[in-house]
């Protein structure tokens, strides 16, 4: 390796290498960054990423991680156990810290797209931090995997049962699915999970106008609920043995841990911007999009549910203790209320289509994750080896080696399980959150030191710094109370209990760790390294505004093309 430029010096946080063959003393930084965009940076062969994905992957990415169970099935319990209002509130403003964290992380990928939450946190705040918030998420991903590899198993037992086919069986074939898409590269991991997801969004529109229908009385039964059920039972439902509003606060605060699983993946495109084109577009994009999605699949989606279904139920009462399945869903039970025929098994379907996209997404996350983790030097670096389609090959093995958990499905309390790996991901992805945030604050601090404001920066998230000071807050606040419930019956639930917090002390022991034995230290904004590959995204980004001009004349002369109506139209949606 030959002296470079202070800003294409090779870092911690970043997979980039350049050798003397580039840099010979005379190129400009710009000529460096463009050699490095286009794959010709000398790095050592097998390390390096492919930046193959578009702006409309990386945005279908983002939404489609986090359209999953967690929202068809896990609002199911969270209506039953808070009632209509109870869910709204808190979908919506967990809504709202998602939104925020994503803003915050989608600045700094757009200024330099790094390899993962740890890069990020080493580079801007502190080592010990990347260590932790990096083994935390894969830590998370290492357990999400197979549990929705066991959820896949559950969907399939709807139309046939455990003791015609094992639930092994399912497993295997998924398993099998998912590392073949992740093995093959990310173009074509991109391009599936772009259709995957596409169709994703096209169920959750024909849900929101499917409940629309309903509530108004256009079902075969013709029962126009409008808002009976925020009267009768009630907007809110008061927690067991407890009354009155007191009962009712504390069943609102319960549902958190629930709708916190629900949005977790939202954060995806922070890992895929590294493998992005043009992320200073692509990522700023799939933010922006990400409120609007919130709003209609999250927000417009609960608040039709509570009108179409009560919280006191028989049949949500009944989908509550079942598997995780069309027949564990709160939108069949108001299929079936509305008297609508066939459609719970098309729903069923909806729900495998979920729940294998979000199989493959989170593959893919656990094997980047451990790749980022290699490659800042805090993983073997076995891990950091890539094959010709950019791969991390030995980081994919490894999580696959996870995925066996799943098989714990053959047995028959393995609904009890996924319920104890929804707690756990659930604590680890708001630790995850609460990283970024702090990570941000003082990538933010930085910035404001060393350039003296925000201008020269392509992204900025809004309401900055102060509203990461705040979602940081109401972040830790959930995060102690999520499974506060445990304490309130007679017999102290252990197992929820443990597996609700016990992200919690296995982040700080990374943390002090770490700390103690490297003895790192909190990086001071003058001395955060803003520099490194700069250029290279600079020069990047400069190639994206030609491309663009040349892609909009293009268009202009294209009128009602395919690219035309998906520039148009179909890009907010898709």
């Amino acid at each position: 390796m030959s002296v470079l430029p202070n800003d294409l010096e090779k870092k911690p946080g970043t997979a980039l290498y350049i050798d003397e063959s580039i840099h010979d003393g005379q190129t400009s930084v710009e000529s460096v960054g463009k050699a490095v965009i286009h794959g010709e940076d000398g790095k050592v062969e097998g390390t390096r990423l492919k930046k193959e994905l578009e702006a409309r992957h990386v945005s279908m990415i983002a939404i489609g991680g986090s359209l999953g169970t967690g929202l068809l099935i896990g609002t199911g319990g969270s209506l039953a156990s808070a009632g209509p209002v109870s869910i709204l509130i808190s979908y919506s403003f967990i809504g709202l810290l998602v939104y925020t964290v994503m803003s915050c992380l989608g600045e700094m990928a757009a200024f330099i797209p790094l390899d993962g939450f740890t890069s990020y946190a080493s580079r801007y705040c502190d080592p010990a931090l990347g260590f932790a918030v990096g083994y935390s998420y894969l830590f998370k991903y290492f357990i999400v995997t197979p549990n929705q590899l066991t959820a896949g198993a559950m969907v399939m037992q709807y139309w046939v049962s455990r003791d015609k086919v094992n639930p092994g069986v399912w497993i295997t074939i998924f398993l099998v699915l998912i590392v073949l898409i992740n093995t093959v590269g990310v173009r074509f991991f991109g391009e599936f999970e772009f259709w995957l997801s596409s169709v994703k969004v096209l169920v959750m529109l024909g849900l929101i106008i499917l409940l629309f229908v309903i509530m108004l009385g256009g079902g075969p039964s013709h029962d126009r609920t409008g808002f009976r059920y925020w009267k009768d039972p009630g907007a809110f439902k008061p927690y067991p043995g407890i009354p009155g509003s007191k009962g009712k606060f504390v069943s609102f605060a319960s549902v958190f841990a629930l709708a916190l699983f629900a949005y977790t993946g939202t954060e995806l495109c922070g890992i895929v911007a590294a493998e992005a084109r043009n992320p200073r577009k692509s990522v700023p994009r799939a933010i922006k999009l990400t409120l609007y999605r919130i709003v209609v699949f999250y927000v417009i989606t609960i608040f039709l549910l509570g009108m179409c279904v009560a919280y006191n139920d028989p049949l949500l009462l009944k989908a509550k203790k079942m598997s995780t399945s069309a027949a564990a869903s709160p939108f069949v039970v108001a299929i079936i209320n509305a008297k609508i025929p066939v459609l719970p098994h098309i729903f069923n379907a909806c729900v495998l289509v979920f729940v294998f996209s979000a199989c493959n997404s989170d593959l893919y996350v656990a094997s980047r994750t451990l790749y980022g983790l290699a490659i800042d030097n805090k993983a073997p670096k076995i891990f950091a080896k890539t094959n010709r389609w950019g791969v991390p090959y030995n980081a994919l093995m490894l999580s696959v080696l996870f995925c066996l958990l799943a098989y714990m499905n053959v047995a028959s309390s393995s609904g009890q399980v996924f319920t104890y790996f929804v707690n756990v991901v659930s604590i680890f992805g708001l630790l995850s959150w609460i990283s970024i945030l702090i990570t941000y604050i003082r990538f933010d601090k930085a910035v404001r030191v060393q350039f003296g404001d925000k201008s020269s920066l392509s992204y900025t998230a809004a309401m900055q710094p102060w509203s990461a000071y705040v979602c940081l807050f109401f972040c830790i606040l959930v995060g102690l109370i999520k499974n506060y419930t445990v304490f309130l019956g007679h017999k102290f639930d252990y197992k929820t209990f443990i597996s609700g917090y016990i992200g919690i002390p296995v982040f700080f022991i990374c943390y002090v760790g770490y700390k103690l034995i490297m003895r790192t230290k909190l990086i001071a904004p003058e001395d955060v390294d803003l520099y490194t590959f700069k250029a290279a995204i600079d020069a990047e980004e400069e190639e994206g505004k030609i491309y663009d001009a040349e892609h909009e004349e293009k268009l202009k002369n294209e009128k009602w093309s395919l690219d035309w109506i998906y520039d148009r139209f179909l890009g907010w949606i898709f």
